[in-house]
């Protein structure tokens, strides 16, 4: 059987011009937010079932690759499966994000953590999805998380930190999308549902950018919400602004549906960040914000871009999920970057990464002497211990295309060397 050349369905190769661009962003990413005070730090990518399968993790639980258990673990397994019961064949699977592995992280390890801990994480997570553009099955998310600091300092350290990232790689006039968990759950009680339909509401809240207004209103008269409930709840969001005045409206309206101080949260926020950004950007109130993870508590941020199309980088505030680990709820808030949509833009752009400096390509031609070639050699040495990048390649028949082929690796600069002769 032929070994097949293309990798698995969802995952990809990464060519040197791309990896030239992810080196460099992930060198960003470590420098800015080494500024900010966070801390690099690593989880396993494979986590326990039982963990990843903790209703934590909205639809992502039904993504996840599953790993086999081994031996004699597996053969019991097998003999007790039915159809009903897969999951027993499976005791692991790999991370569908890094939010859950971090909560297991410091719950085991906070006796030897700073307190609060900023936490900063980069890595592959996996997740068995449809892919589509700037999605993929296997992908790198870049986390910072602030754990232990119950005050909104978090939230508008994340966003400030995150937006100044964004601004030092290039990215200018993006938005980012700001609100409340509490909040969406307070304008469902005012409209008459009952809580235990939170969850299945916010689901199809989530689609109004993509069935808009009367798509909501249609899918939730059909699951059987009173018309009503659904023509209130809706007159919400066609009432409410973008600005801090939404926000305060909104506070108005819902009265002792709101719990005290989630509107004031929401414009410190907003008129913090918006205060003391270093780059151009928006932030605005959006009610029709969810966020897919069940975990989050309160604050919910997500950022938004028109030249991709939608959202490349999200977070909130989650401060019950590392209690489910020790008991005890410690406050907890993060800010996802979509660290492959961010990647994919900059090669959409012909992004050229700064500071390179001129690369060039040493061309000698084959059967050069030993005494020659180390001439060469060391003359490539002395530059590179200047700080150029030189690269030293055997003159091809057909130079012209070998020369075209490293210009499309960013190579500019060509210096050749004959055996007769030593020329340029």
């Amino acid at each position: 059987m032929a070994m097949k050349k293309k990798p698995v369905t969802g995952m990809k190769d990464i060519l040197p011009r791309e990896m030239e661009i992810r080196d460099y962003v992930i060198g960003q990413i470590k420098e800015t937010y080494k500024t900010f005070g966070f801390s690099g730090m690593e989880t396993p990518c494979v986590e326990h079932i039982e963990n990843l399968s903790s209703n934590q993790g909205g639809e992502n639980e039904k993504l996840i690759f599953k790993v086999l258990k081994r031996g004699d673990k597996l053969t019991s397994a097998v003999s007790r499966v039915t159809e009903e019961n897969m999951d027993v064949l499976a005791d692991c699977g790999l991370r569908y994000d890094l939010t859950l592995p971090l909560s297991r992280y410091y719950a085991g390890n906070a006796n030897d953590l700073p307190s609060p801990f900023k936490a900063l994480q980069i890595g592959n997570v996996w997740r068995a999805d449809r892919p589509q553009r700037g999605r993929y099955r296997q992908f790198m998310q870049c986390d910072i998380d602030i754990l232990g600091e119950p005050t909104i300092l978090a939230e508008i350290e994340l966003i400030t930190a995150t937006t100044t990232l964004l601004g030092k790689i290039g990215f200018e006039k993006f938005t980012i999308r700001l609100n409340n968990r509490k909040m969406l759950k307070a304008m469902a009680a005012y409209s008459g549902f009952e809580e235990k339909d939170y969850d299945n509401i916010f689901i199809t809240l989530d689609k109004m950018d993509k069935i808009g207004l009367e798509g909501v209103a249609v899918e939730l008269e059909e699951m059987g919400y009173p018309k009503e409930n659904v023509e209130k709840y809706l007159a919400l969001f066609e009432k409410t602004g973008s600005g801090i005045e939404g926000v305060r409206f909104l506070k108005d309206i819902l009265g002792d549906c709101l719990e005290a101080g989630v509107a004031q949260d929401l414009e410190t926020i907003m008129a913090s960040v918006d205060a003391v950004k270093a780059a151009d950007f928006k932030i605005i109130f959006d009610p029709t914000l969810v966020r897919g993870m069940s975990y989050y508590t309160g604050p919910i941020f997500e950022i938004s871009m028109d030249e991709f199309g939608g959202s490349v980088g999200g977070g909130g505030r989650y401060d019950e999920m590392i209690g489910r680990f020790t008991g005890q709820n410690t406050p907890a808030c993060g800010f996802s970057i979509g660290f492959e949509r961010i990647v994919m833009l900059l090669l959409e752009r012909d992004y050229q990464v700064p500071g390179t400096g001129e690369k060039t390509v040493y061309l000698v031609e084959k059967n050069m002497p030993q005494d020659k070639m180390l001439v060469i050699l060391q003359k490539a040495n002395e530059g590179r211990r200047e700080g150029r990048q030189i690269n030293i390649a055997i003159m091809k028949k057909n130079k012209k295309f070998q020369k075209e082929q490293l210009l499309k690796e960013g190579y500019t600069a060509f210096e050749e060397f004959f055996v007769d002769r030593m020329q340029q």
